[in-house]
């Protein structure tokens, strides 16, 4: 096979293969129906966190991922130089608090899990929390800290993962979508059909975020990539209040939940430009992307819980958008085996702007046959805890 791909997709993880595979020399063609970054990379928060999730795979993923962000914003700023804007990356950690003691026992426990996995998670006395963020209420119960969380401005990281790709050689077609597959004498991948004409590569690879189940039937294969609405506030410009992310631990619940009904809770930070965020919410409504009300008092409320200064700040605007959920809970990064040729690099969720880099060292270590640089069998499409879901469509 030829070292040539088709990725579908031109969001952070999209861009992000194209960059690791176009710098290993391959022939990288990205194609989207919009344009870079106009899905779920513009329609987020910009995490980069470690502090959500449990000892496992994805966790895995996460901390390697962690190793990679530090290195690949400096790698990006020499390439593209001061005339391309900052992606903003900010070390700035996490502070996760619990407001009743109930969900002080979970929180503490579930840092414990997280440090036996190697997550620096300090436990902090109210009085150190409150030293770290000075506004925040005095009435929670419990606080940990995460030095290792960062952040983002999740649209200019894709715009610069992409720009680094196209100069290591990756075409960028925009507007063009793709309507279907080409196969080959032996029933493979061959390349795609768009509504400009065909395209020929030897490998496709499905990056579409919540739209990757789309893509993947016009293939012929089920891929069980849902989409999960999330809401966020944005406040007008203040001064520096807020120093961390600072979520409620009922967030790390709403992230491993399969409820398809709203669930809410406080994650709030500032930002470069001056503003601050405030999420946030999930919901599984299909692709409705009419304004969630209910979702976005929800979320305000909680916010003046953590932070009661909040209850004077103007909101500026809203938005929401569609995370790519899977069923168990982990992406599906690796070459489909109903199909030869196919790939899949989809379903992370909330978590796709902090593990697009680490997938796509991923994705380029299988493609090109070398040993992956984490386990990548937990993520494959052939995994067991996946088969249920495939054989149920």
């Amino acid at each position: 096979m030829g070292n040539d791909v088709i990725i579908v997709g031109a969001g952070i993880v999209g861009a992000a293969c194209a960059r690791s595979l176009a710098a290993a020399g391959w022939d990288v063609t990205v194609v989207d129906r919009g344009v870079t970054a106009g899905g779920t990379s513009s329609a987020c928060e910009g995490n980069l966190l470690v502090s959500d999730k449990g000892p496992g795979h994805e966790l895995e993923l996460a901390q390697y991922a962690s190793t990679l962000w530090k290195t690949t914003v400096a790698d990006l700023a020499e390439q593209l130089g001061t005339g391309f804007p900052s992606v903003e990356y900010d070390p700035k950690g996490g502070l996760v608090v619990a407001t009743t003691d109930a969900g002080a026992r979970a929180l503490l426990a579930f840092a414990a899990g997280q440090r036996g996995a190697g997550v620096d998670a300090r436990v902090l006395t109210i009085a150190e929390a409150r030293e770290l963020e000075p506004d925040l209420a005095p009435s929670i119960a419990a606080a940990v800290h995460y030095p290792e969380d960062a952040q983002v401005q999740p649209t200019i990281a894709t715009e610069a993962l992409m720009a680094s790709a196209r100069r290591h050689g990756a075409r960028l077609l925009e507007n063009t979508a793709v309507t279907g597959p080409l196969l080959d004498s032996t029933g493979g991948v061959a390349g795609v059909r768009t509504t400009t004409g065909e395209l020929r590569a030897s490998r496709v690879l499905v990056a579409a975020g919540p739209w990757s189940g789309e893509v993947a039937a016009l293939f012929g294969v089920h891929l069980p990539v849902r989409p999960r609405r999330g809401e966020l506030l944005v406040t007008s410009r203040m001064r520096h209040r807020i120093f961390h992310k600072v979520y409620d631990a009922d967030y790390v619940g709403a992230v491993g939940s399969d409820d398809s009904a709203l669930q809410t809770s406080s994650v709030i930070e500032s930002t470069a430009g001056g503003t601050v965020l405030i999420g946030s919410s999930r919901q599984q409504v299909g692709f409705d992307s009419r304004l969630q009300v209910a979702a976005l008092s929800e979320i305000a409320a909680k916010a003046i819980r953590l932070f009661p200064f909040l209850a004077g700040a103007a909101v500026m605007r809203s938005y929401g958008g569609f995370r790519p959920f899977m069923p168990d809970h982990l992406p599906v990064i690796g070459e489909d085996p109903r199909l030869p040729g196919l790939w899949h690099a989809a379903g992370h969720e909330g978590a796709g702007i902090g593990l697009s880099i680490a997938t796509a060292e991923m994705i380029a270590a299988l493609m090109r046959g070398l040993p992956a640089p984490i386990d990548a069998s937990p993520f494959s499409p052939a995994r067991g805890s996946l088969a249920p879901h495939l054989e149920a469509a």
